[in-house]
């Protein structure tokens, strides 16, 4: 049951910062009393509009059930109006 990290860089929509921020953070507190993710929220200090979330599932099978859980769905469909997705690594590898 090996964690896998994402990475996911976005930005807000025009007038949105604040909405996606508390969806955001709403959504990271639901993944982590569910047990599918520790998550933390970056800002680029180059380019301020753009967030890093780094999120850390804690296997696979938290990672599937997330992608099928109805109360985490609506977090994300309500970010589709909040956020403009710049990209998205769905699973990093370390190299060592």
């Amino acid at each position: 049951m090996a964690e896998i990290l994402s990475v996911a860089i976005f930005e807000p929509l025009e007038g949105q910062e604040a909405a996606a921020l508390s969806t955001l953070r709403e959504l990271m507190a639901a993944l982590a009393a569910k047990h599918y993710s520790r998550d933390t929220l970056h800002r680029s200090a180059k380019e301020p509009r753009h967030y890093l979330l780094l999120r850390t599932w804690l296997s696979e099978d938290a990672r599937r059930s997330a992608h099928e859980d109805p109360e985490i769905q609506k977090f994300w469909a309500r970010l589709g109006n909040e956020i403009r997705i710049v990209t998205i690594y769905e699973v990093l590898e370390a190299v060592t």
